[in-house]
C-alpha cells in the first residue's frame, strides 16, 4: 500500500489519540487489579495464596492472549476464561470474582487526573478523536466505565468499521467525520505497527510514538517524535486560540466482529 505524502509545515487542527497504553494504563492496571484480586481471594475465600495466583495469572495469560472472541457475549466470555482458569475446585467463584475483577480493573483503568486536564486544555484549541483497535462490546466497554465521551469529538472504534489501524482508510474516516484534512492531523499511540506505521500512511501531519518497555516490531517508518508520557506532547504543539467546536454528527457504536485490540 502506498504511503501518502507528508506536508513539511504542521497546521495542526485535530488530535488522533490511541486508547490502549497511551491514555489508559490497560496492561499496568490489570496486572494491578489481578495482584488486588489475589489478596481479595485469600483473604474472603479462604484460598491459598499460591492457589489464587495460579488462577488469577492463569486468567490474565489467557485474556490477553484472546480477550474477547466476538461471536459469543462479552461477559459470556470473559466468565468462560474464568471458569477456566478457576477448574472443577473453584469453579463456582466465578461470577463472585468475575465481579470483583471488573470493579477493580476500571478503577486502576481510570484517567489520570493529569490526563483529564491535558484533553479538557488541548479540546479548547483542538478537534480530538478516539481511534482504537478491538471489538466493539470490548472498547466500547471502556469507553463508557470511564466516562471518556466527554472529552472527545468523535470515537472510533475498528470493530464497527471494515478497517483496524494500521488501515489508513480508519484515519481518512476519522478526518471526513470531522471535516478536516490529513495534513491537519496528527496520531498518539503506542504501538509502532499500529498507530504510527498508520499514522504515517494516512499521510497524517506528525506521529508521536509513546514509549513503553514493550519492545516494538521493525518497521518501514519511524515516529517523528518519541514521549516518555502522553503528557509530553504540549512541548511539541503550536499555541492555537479557543476554537468553536462544529456540529458534529453522532458517533457510532454499532457491534461488528473485528477481534483485534490495542490492548485488553
Amino acid at each position: 500500500m502506498a504511503t501518502a505524502q507528508r506536508p513539511t509545515k504542521l497546521s495542526l487542527r485535530a488530535i488522533f489519540f490511541d486508547l490502549d497504553n497511551t491514555l489508559i494504563p490497560t496492561k499496568h492496571g490489570d496486572k494491578k487489579a489481578c495482584d488486588q484480586l489475589i489478596s481479595w481471594l485469600v483473604r474472603n475465600d479462604h484460598m491459598s495464596n499460591s492457589d489464587a495466583e495460579e488462577i488469577v495469572y492463569t486468567y490474565l495469560r489467557i485474556f490477553r492472549k484472546c480477550p474477547h472472541n466476538p461471536e459469543v457475549e462479552l461477559n459470556a466470555w470473559r466468565l468462560q476464561l474464568w471458569s477456566s482458569a478457576l477448574g472443577g475446585r473453584y469453579e463456582h467463584l466465578k461470577d463472585a470474582i468475575y465481579q470483583q475483577w471488573l470493579r477493580l480493573r476500571f478503577h486502576f483503568l481510570a484517567l489520570t487526573s493529569e490526563v483529564v486536564d491535558l484533553l479538557i486544555q488541548l479540546r479548547s484549541s483542538y478537534l480530538l478523536v478516539l481511534i482504537t483497535n478491538g471489538t466493539s462490546p470490548s472498547q466500547w466497554e471502556k469507553v463508557d466505565r470511564l466516562n471518556l465521551r466527554r472529552y472527545f469529538d468523535g470515537i472510533f472504534v475498528s470493530g464497527d468499521l471494515p478497517w483496524e489501524k494500521p488501515h489508513p482508510s480508519i484515519f481518512f474516516e476519522a478526518c471526513q467525520f470531522l471535516g478536516v484534512e490529513p495534513h491537519e492531523c496528527i496520531m498518539i499511540g503506542d504501538k509502532m505497527e499500529t498507530d504510527i506505521l498508520g499514522g504515517v500512511k494516512a499521510g497524517l501531519a506528525a506521529t508521536f510514538l509513546i514509549q513503553t518497555s514493550q519492545t516494538q516490531p521493525a518497521t518501514e517508518v519511524k515516529p517523528d517524535h518519541v514521549l516518555s508520557s502522553v503528557m509530553e506532547l504540549t512541548h511539541f504543539l503550536p499555541k492555537r486560540p479557543l476554537m468553536k467546536r462544529p456540529t458534529l454528527p453522532l458517533v457510532s457504536d454499532e457491534d461488528t466482529n473485528s477481534n483485534s485490540s490495542d490492548g485488553s
